[in-house]
């Protein structure tokens, strides 16, 4: 329901005219030429329709791989010998003094990793015994050890990560590429979701959704197991040819609707009828990965038939190759607290990247061997780091866990416009604070969408009366990682 839409259908003449004092010919001559800007969606018969960036881009799609949860850092690239040495040791008050932790209080123990580093590739990026596919393709990967977060709590850290605010409302970060870009194929979204793990992210569906954009930008959830998309196949009885004829009746009924009231709601509607048409075609088709070989799927280690982190990475590379802008694939269970086994930061986290480390080692190669990692961006992180001291209420346990950690973390990226072998930025020497190079997530931000060909602060969307972005009114790009 559009409760200003409605009110204005039911205004007189009289009325209109009485309250359009703000709306004079100068003001609606301004509207007319701001319409013509980049950044104004205008009525298409298509809104994914290719659109040109503001400069020619580096890259031309995005795969993000999330990690729900934020991954234990501190046990993954950024060593820290010193944290090592004084394990067990209370925390310096100065460096946890006024600050607020999610189940930590008091004066925390120091708990060095006890996982095992070593210098990896030609660049000699620290990397631990957890991730050994991850040490192979070293020479692949721009480790940012600098990042950080406002957010210390999962849902809003993954709202500020992925749209630019720790509150709801916001379109995603996928949702500006394709409303910027467009999409390369007709028959498939160009924002596909891919989840693993059996549970959305704490954001859920937030984290893909459009917020003020037009809808047709929304993230499309896909499964490997199944329906690739739900409700997408025809219900008994309903032939192709009648499943066309009743589309073509509600095009006609919407077309109407369109020219009366000229909502872009409307033109999206008739969009997302056509797209699901199409895809009831090309989608089965792509989403099945029994038509790679055996050989590619045993890299990966994915198996046809199964929902899975490793099969997630090969459907996202299939959607890559049909020309599908950004896909998304969230992957839950890094919350490493050490309430559980399965939380513990040795045994626990050795499982967990078991069953990360390798899809993604594969995914990178397979994008490289294909030609596609050139103008492909790979990220790799999740929404915060873990503490440099165990956590509060695990911290009497012969479990090892770590608390949130949004003051400084880890993240990935790979592929087209990002420095190789490259490790940016650095914390301290017990990991409490960033040394050097700190890059924020709106910074993180400003330079996906820099590589996609955007200056970020030129990409808006008027929302309310203001120009909205995904950086708000932050965020610089962060030059010395760029190619």
């Amino acid at each position: 329901m559009n409760l200003p839409l409605q009110r204005l259908q039911h205004q007189t003449r009289r009325q209109f005219l009485r309250n359009a004092g703000q709306f004079s010919l100068g003001a609606i001559a301004i509207e007319a030429l701001g319409a013509r800007a980049f950044g104004a969606m205008a009525p298409a018969a298509n809104p994914m329709a290719v659109r040109p960036p503001h400069y020619a881009p580096k890259v031309k799609r995005v795969i993000y791989l999330h990690m729900s949860g934020g991954p234990p850092h501190l046990d993954l690239f950024d060593y820290k010998p010193e944290l090592v040495k004084r394990d067990g040791q209370f925390a310096p008050d100065d460096f946890v003094k006024g600050k607020k932790f999610a189940f930590t209080t008091g004066t925390p123990k120091l708990m060095g990793t006890p996982r095992t580093f070593a210098r990896y590739g030609d660049g000699g990026i620290w990397m631990s015994d957890a991730m050994p596919h991850f040490q192979s393709i070293a020479d692949e990967l721009c480790v940012i050890k600098s990042m950080y977060s406002d957010q210390f709590n999962h849902a809003p850290a993954e709202l500020l990560l992925f749209t630019g605010s720790p509150r709801g409302g916001r379109p995603s970060l996928g949702s500006w590429a394709t409303y910027g870009l467009g999409s390369e194929n007709e028959n498939l979204p160009g924002f596909v979701v891919l989840i693993s793990s059996g549970v959305q992210p704490s954001a859920g569906q937030s984290a893909w959704g459009t917020g003020f954009l037009p809808s047709v930008f929304q993230g499309v959830q896909c499964r490997s197991k199944g329906d690739p998309v739900l409700y997408v196949s025809d219900p008994p009885g309903m032939s192709r040819a009648l499943r066309r004829q009743t589309l073509d009746a509600l095009r006609e009924l919407n077309e109407l609707q369109a020219a009366e009231l000229g909502h872009p709601e409307t033109a999206t509607r008739i969009a997302q009828y056509e797209l699901a048409y199409r895809m009831q075609a090309s989608v089965p088709e792509v989403m099945d990965i029994s038509r790679e070989p055996a050989a590619v799927l045993e890299a990966y280690g994915a198996k046809p038939g199964e929902a899975s982190f490793a099969n997630n990475c090969v459907l996202g590379r299939r959607l890559l190759e049909q020309g599908v802008r950004f896909v998304q694939l969230f992957d839950w269970g890094w919350d490493f607290h050490g309430t559980s086994p399965r939380e513990d930061i040795r045994d626990g986290l050795t499982a967990k990247m078991a069953r990360t480390d390798k899809p993604v080692a594969a995914l990178i190669r397979d994008l490289k061997q294909r030609g596609l990692l050139d103008d492909t961006l790979v990220v790799w992180g999740g929404e915060f780091g873990r503490t440099p001291f165990r956590e509060g209420r695990t911290a009497a346990s012969e479990i090892l866990g770590r608390d949130h950690y949004p003051d400084a973390y880890s993240l990935v990226l790979a592929g087209g416009g990002v420095k190789h072998g490259l490790s940016f930025g650095s914390t301290d020497e017990l990991g409490f604070s960033i040394a050097e190079n700190k890059v924020h997530v709106h910074d993180l931000q400003a330079t996906i969408l820099h590589l996609l060909g955007f200056d970020h602060t030129r990409l808006t969307f008027r929302f309310q009366g203001r120009d909205f972005r995904l950086t708000d009114v932050h965020g610089d790009v962060v030059n010395p990682i760029l190619a």
